[in-house]
């Protein structure tokens, strides 16, 4: 046979063919060879480079062909989901990427193509996310590339607009099913004389004929149905990690082996059908889990409510604040200093200045003018720009952005401590227990020693507490992003039960700006002329205050401003009428340290008085902080403001100690980190304008939203403030989660040690461990969903509409 006693020179598993080969060195799969070449070519541009140049395979030209259509602009505009003239970014869907190397290989796609800048696997999503220079290629070229080296992107422009699904399930499973499935038929009907009982000795030919038909049917069930486990358990042990592949691989080879040993040694029928029957209910199990799992993720990623509020322009000129997830295509929206742009448009008015680090990590703004493309994922700094919107909002994007893992929470709750370290343990003590099962039956019988040995090795698994994290804790967070309670990933679920200390920031997060009361002393200070000129500078901003400003003066007109600029903390400045207009604190205004009360204003040196605001609490507050204290965790109150309603919060918040005001963000962040570093694990809410570094730096932040855009990628967790006055119960149901996520642990191991007493007596076929083995996760799964569903609906949290 082409490639006998050949072994692959990356991988060292056996050949094939002899096709691949460089000199003397032969690969298994093109995957080796292309990652000999990576790793031993210091320019590989050459090999896949589309310009005709000598050396250019005719397979890279024919991709770059039938990619041609990619070159398109409107295509281009759809596909390409950043671009600030230099460098752009993509994402592609590659239904081959299955294992490791894969991923090694699509991470270093900048050896492939100079003008990639780097590039980042997604293997639960198979998608690639690849940032490039597009003055030095194209997606035409990328596309053709990542097609040459056994990836073909597949390209659904329906999904660019999050109007197409990607599929719940790769195609290629259904085809191994289907093979399983009528392999494991097939055998059954032809074991039927041995079913029945008849005798061998007088019908040797007839069950020689059946087992070697036997034997074939099954051959493709072993090389093609099964590969993905073989493949895995290969990876896992050539990173040095046992997974849960290892031992269904061994038990596969153990009960194939033994079976063609019987058929060709004539000494026994084989276990052909329970061999068949294995694959097949393996990959039901394994289609189900996809499917259920993808069902949750969809539903997060797509459907569930994020509180972010844009500014949409009507006809007659005003604006109201809408959910991102109303804004269409064509729509006016406006965003102020501060506020990210949720969906692709056209800049129709204003400088915009971009801070794109949410997308790039480049912190530099960048400068877009009037007509140009503005991308989803920057922030504004500067004046107000109006923004004409080209794409829907996709949350899903917005979403892939906030899990970056520049703004992760890395670190681990106890549960996913304990689920690392079975799925570490667990496969190397059932290694344990199924050889001591062999080696206690082999001396009395084979058959009974291979069914022992099998059976232990499928039907113990640790995919019961593996699925017990995504699924319960999925739930949970799809139940509060229904009631408007966004969290970004299960870690920050279970850092909820480690807090024992919350700092709360004032403006904007425990008052209610809608409802404060802005009052100007003196009461005739500001002529008409002279309230327009504040109202249209305050409307630059996003801070609670400025709008508060702005709503009293609803009367005035709202007119250009040049030059604005936004001092964190302090206040707000521009140009007007060629007027110099400042709002601010006392320090601001007057450059000194005064700790004056009020906002005030000054136009061209002149300062005409102040804002005298009135602030409104938050219903519910005073539970909400009785919650914490009543669960141990002391309360902080970190403002930016000056003392004067120190008397009214002291009875919430206990002694005065625990109030700072006149804080500037600089001394929010050092506050947060003096906490820390005494020992308390530490949750701050915030507004995410001025106590940004703190969110980021606290273990979890937690951002009040206003029907206002003022999210911020440091936050961990996004409230509506409606619903502020119940984050005690959704913390309550984040604990539950936990609770249930350590109930299924011990229903897990009940399964497993009943389980293994009945495979470590030989009397459990191979089989029904299979179908006992995916049933063990369903339960896992519906226990999970079910108690955190009942728990969710106990508390009034399950909404029916």
């Amino acid at each position: 046979m082409p490639g006998a006693g050949l072994k692959c020179y990356h991988c060292q598993d056996d050949c094939f063919t002899d096709r691949l080969h460089i000199g003397d060195k032969y690969f298994c799969c093109e995957g080796c060879q292309m990652v000999y070449e990576i790793l031993n070519t210091n320019d590989l541009c050459q090999f896949y480079t589309l310009d005709d140049k000598p050396g250019v395979s005719q397979k890279n030209r024919r991709d770059a062909r039938a990619y041609a259509w990619l070159d398109d602009p409107e295509v281009r505009r759809q596909l390409i989901q950043f671009s600030d003239g230099h460098t752009a970014r993509v994402t592609f869907l590659l239904p081959a990427m299955h294992c490791a190397s894969c991923i090694w290989l699509l991470e270093h796609l900048y050896k492939l193509d100079a003008g990639v800048v780097h590039s980042k696997a997604n293997f639960l999503k198979k998608e690639v996310t690849i940032h490039f220079e597009a003055d030095k290629t194209s997606l035409r070229q990328l596309a053709a590339m990542l097609s040459g080296i056994g990836y073909p992107p597949e390209i659904n422009l329906g999904d660019v607009s999050g109007q197409g699904q990607h599929k719940a399930v790769d195609r290629s499973l259904y085809y191994k099913i289907g093979v399983a499935g009528f392999a494991f038929g097939n055998i059954m009907l032809l074991s039927f004389p041995e079913y029945l009982g008849l005798e061998q000795e007088r019908e040797a030919w007839f069950f020689g004929i059946f087992g070697y038909l036997n034997l074939l049917l099954a051959l493709p069930v072993l090389l093609y149905s099964s590969r993905d486990y073989f493949i895995s358990a290969v990876t896992g042990l050539r990173n040095g990690h046992l997974n849960i592949d290892v031992p269904l691989a061994l038990g596969m080879l153990m009960l194939f082996g033994r079976s063609a040993w019987e058929i060709i040694g004539s000494t026994g029928a084989g276990y052909m059908d329970s061999f068949a029957g294995l694959i097949f209910f393996l990959l039901l199990g394994r289609w189900f889990q996809q499917k259920t799992y993808h069902h949750l993720s969809f539903e997060r990623d797509y459907k569930s409510y994020f509180p972010v509020a844009a500014s949409r322009k009507n006809s007659d000129g005003s604006e109201s604040a809408t959910p991102i997830n109303n804004l269409n295509p064509g729509d006016i929206i406006r965003v102020r200093n501060g506020e990210l742009i949720p969906a692709d448009g056209v800049l129709l008015k204003g400088g915009a200045q971009v801070d794109y680090s949410f997308v790039t990590g480049e912190a530099d703004p960048v400068g877009v003018r009037s007509g140009e493309q503005i991308f989803a994922g920057g922030k504004q700094m500067g004046e107000t720009i109006e923004i004409s919107l080209t794409r829907r909002v996709n949350t899903s994007y917005l979403t892939q952005l906030w899990n970056d893992e520049a703004f992760k929470t890395n670190a681990k709750g106890h549960v996913s401590l304990l689920a690392d370290r079975a799925g570490r343990y667990f496969t190397a003590l059932i290694l344990g227990v199924a050889t001591l099962a062999f080696l206690y039956w082999a001396p009395q019988n084979m058959a009974t020693a291979v069914n022992a040995f099998t059976a232990v090795l499928i039907i113990a698994c640790p995919c019961a507490v593996a699925l017990s994290i995504p699924f319960t804790m999925g739930n949970v967070l799809r139940i509060l992003g229904r009631n408007r309670f966004y969290i970004k990933n299960t870690n920050v679920l279970e850092a909820f039960s480690t807090v024992s200390a919350v700092v709360f920031d004032k403006t904007g997060t425990i008052t209610n700006v809608e409802q404060n009361a802005a009052r100007f002393v003196p009461a005739d200070g500001l002529s008409h002329s002279e309230q327009t000129l504040v109202r249209s500078l305050a409307n630059q901003s996003a801070h609670p205050l400025s709008r508060q400003i702005a709503a009293s003066l609803e009367q005035a007109a709202i007119i250009p401003v040049d030059d604005f600029v936004e001092t964190p903390g302090q206040g707000i400045s521009g140009m007007a009428l060629d007027k110099v207009v400042r709002i601010g604190s006392a320090t601001f205004i007057f450059a000194e340290n005064r700790t004056e009360p009020g906002v005030f204003v000054e136009i061209d040196g002149n300062v005409k008085g102040h804002f005298d605001l009135k602030s409104r609490y938050r219903e519910g507050l005073s539970g909400v902080l009785r919650y914490f204290q009543n669960h141990h965790a002391s309360t902080w109150l970190l403002s930016g403001d000056n003392d004067r309603e120190a008397g009214v919060l002291k009875p919430l918040f206990g002694e005065a100690a625990a109030m700072r005001f006149n804080q500037s963000p600089h001394d929010k962040l050092a506050f947060v980190r003096d906490l820390q570093q005494s020992g308390k694990k530490l949750l701050m809410l915030g507004d995410g304008l001025n106590d940004a570094g703190a969110l980021q730096q606290s273990d979890v932040g937690i951002v009040v939203a206003e029907n206002t855009n003022n999210f911020t990628p440091a936050c961990d967790a996004i409230l509506h403030a409606d619903e502020f006055e119940r984050l005690p119960r959704f913390l309550d149901l984040a604990h539950w989660g936990i609770t249930t996520v350590n109930r299924a642990y011990l229903l897990a191991a009940c399964y497993n040690v009943v389980g293994l007493s009945f495979a470590v007596t030989g009397t459990l076929s191979p089989v029904v461990a299979a179908i006992l083995m995916p049933l063990s996760s369903v339960t896992i799964v519906l226990f999970g969903f079910g108690m955190s569903y009942w728990k969710a609906w106990r508390m009034g949290l399950v909404r029916t509409t």
